[in-house]
């Protein structure tokens, strides 16, 4: 919808400068008109650059930095057009002083801060502008702001406790990958001249390796466009609301780190939730951001049936109850903080409990993956040795068949 800056003169004769959206400037001209405004111009505002805001390199990081800023500023009294200029200059990433800029001359041209944000939701989440816009409304916008960079710093947190967790699996499988290759195209070809110079018929395993290796070595730019093609629409699948239902669910049940993604997304829907009640947020409202900004579909799913539950007049603990994402410990804090009034201090509660817990799983992941990535290397390595092997076991039989 296209936005128009206008200024017009309302009918005590004040002069009005603002910016809204219509579907027309003929619409916007009967709006104003309807509302005893004379105009006395208006001009199209230009787009922003569809561009900057796909590729924007900002940070959480950067968005922390921004939020804590700003909010140590309007605290200070300092009117947020004069903050947003203040932090343009002194923004080190380009990307970030680039939309600071964009921002002050939104908000100077008559925007709520609000919808200056929501122009930009590649950087600022649906979550970002509810609760700028609650903060707006209740005049406590420093206080919003501290608390969106105390939030992003607990998920950003709770992000590297999760990348830490995957760092090691990633890099031994990376590596295993690696040296299954080289014997497969490098070190079987050498056998398998030793083995056609003695003729003979070889055990079945080393016949299936000596094949997957001939069929990787002489097919190899086939079988790798086939696999990146499988990946392609797979990757597809995912993308649409049934795959990506599906591929969350199955994260959530794999060996390990199933248990450990669902602490995780335990622990953000408590610490959003929580932060956005304190914000003043309508709570069906603060629903359906926590679960778009949960990252996990099955979560989102739930709690669409817990807003319709609260929709239908029930406690948000009467639909939870219903549901098997989330455990009985959840349920019932929660259901005690709706009939005491203290909602905000046991979601808190529950998001520091599950907090730790993530703690715990990742300071133990180490020790229970290792193990379990050595066997599995172990057996992959070692049924390539032996199928390699067996026929220089049966050497004798091999011979005497050959000569």
């Amino acid at each position: 919808m296209p936005t128009y800056k206008y200024i017009a003169i309302d009918k005590d004769g004040k002069r009005i400068e603002a910016v809204h959206s219509a579907e027309s400037e003929k619409v916007l001209v009967s709006t104003l008109s309807a509302n005893q405004l004379t105009i006395v111009s208006i001009t199209e505002q230009k787009k922003r650059s569809s561009l900057f805001k796909k590729k924007a390199k900002i940070k959480t990081n950067d968005l922390i930095l921004f939020s804590r800023q700003l909010a140590t500023m309007v605290n200070a009294g300092l009117p947020l057009v004069q903050g947003l200029d203040t932090l343009a200059d002194q923004m080190e990433n380009p990307s970030l002083k680039t939309l600071v800029k964009k921002l002050e001359e939104d908000v100077e041209g008559g925007e709520s801060f609000s919808q200056a944000l929501s122009k930009y939701p590649k950087v600022f989440s649906d979550f970002y502008v509810s609760m700028v816009r609650a903060g707006e409304e209740s005049g406590t916008l420093d206080e919003i702001l501290g608390r969106l960079a105390t939030y992003l710093e607990n998920s950003a947190k709770l992000a590297r406790k999760v990348k830490s967790a995957m760092v090691y699996p990633a890099v031994v499988t990376g590596m295993s990958v690696a040296i299954v290759m080289v014997l497969i195209l490098k070190v079987i070809p050498t056998f398998k001249t030793i083995f056609d110079a003695f003729g003979g018929t070889l055990p079945l395993p080393t016949r299936i390796l000596i094949g997957t290796s001939d069929i990787l070595r002489h097919y190899f730019l086939i079988v790798a466009g086939i696999l990146a093609v499988a990946f392609f629409f797979l990757r597809k699948y995912i993308q649409t609301e049934k795959g990506r239902l599906q591929f969350d669910g199955l994260k959530l049940r794999v060996i390990i780190f199933g248990t450990l993604l669902k602490k995780v997304a335990l622990a953000k829907f408590a610490r959003t939730l929580c932060t956005l009640i304190k914000s003043s947020v309508p709570i069906l409202k603060a629903l359906e951001i926590v679960g778009a900004t949960s990252g996990n579909k099955v979560l989102e799913k739930n709690l669409e049936s817990v807003g319709t539950g609260v929709k239908d007049g029930k406690t948000i603990a009467e639909p939870l109850a219903k549901s098997e994402f989330f455990p009985p410990m959840v349920v019932k804090m929660i259901s005690v903080g709706e009939k005491t009034g203290a909602l905000e201090d046991m979601l808190t509660k529950i998001a520091e409990f599950y907090e730790s817990e993530v703690d715990t799983a990742v300071d133990g992941l180490t020790s229970v993956i290792e193990p379990v990535l050595i066997c599995v290397l172990g057996v992959i390595i070692g049924g390539i040795v032996i199928a390699m092997f067996l026929p220089i076991f049966k050497m004798s039989t091999l011979v005497s068949q050959g000569f």
